[in-house]
């Protein structure tokens, strides 16, 4: 098994049951909450397959979904998100051929471009969250709360997570 998927294997392992068992109660003003496990797939490698990516993606949201009772909405979010992933990385830095194998992160983008890059991801994640859940009953005003208060929320750890991981990465 190679490094990558070991590494994947640890953080799906952790971020998950996280998720699950601290974050979903993490909730800001009865609003915002923290859809911390978006990090397992902002964080893929770009060099990876899209089949690959949509994979990881269904499994980890599929994974949330039982576990937080949520049926299918972060199943179809983060299977989405998955594969809009490499087009909006591609926003942001221009060729993956340096990346080989890397995660994106702040070590390998650089800071700015890498947190262009996960405030679109953490973004396009909420707005298909709520986006679904707001099916049932709609206020445009508390769906566009929720969105903008959880990507902000969601995006700042993610941030934090990126940033205490990726010191033992190069910088291009």
């Amino acid at each position: 098994m190679s490094k990558t998927y070991l590494s994947l294997l640890l953080t799906y392992l952790v971020l998950v049951p996280a998720q699950a068992l601290f974050f979903n109660h993490l909730v800001l003003f009865n609003v915002a909450v923290p859809l911390v496990f978006v990090f397992m797939v902002i964080s893929l490698p770009v060099t990876f397959s899209a089949n690959v990516a949509m994979t990881v993606g269904f499994l980890t949201g599929l994974s949330i979904d039982i576990l937080s009772d949520t049926p299918g909405v972060n199943t179809i979010a983060c299977t989405l998100l998955a594969f809009v992933r490499r087009p909006v990385f591609h926003l942001y830095i221009a060729s993956d051929n340096d990346l080989a194998e890397q995660r994106p992160s702040p070590r390998t983008m650089g800071a700015a471009a890498y947190m262009k890059y996960a405030l679109t991801m953490c973004v396009l994640y909420c707005l298909m969250v709520f986006a679904i859940e707001s099916m049932r009953v709609f206020s445009l005003r508390l769906f566009m709360l929720r969105t903008l208060a959880s990507s902000v929320f969601t995006f700042v750890i993610v941030y934090a997570i990126a940033s205490l991981g990726s010191r033992r990465e190069k910088r291009l």
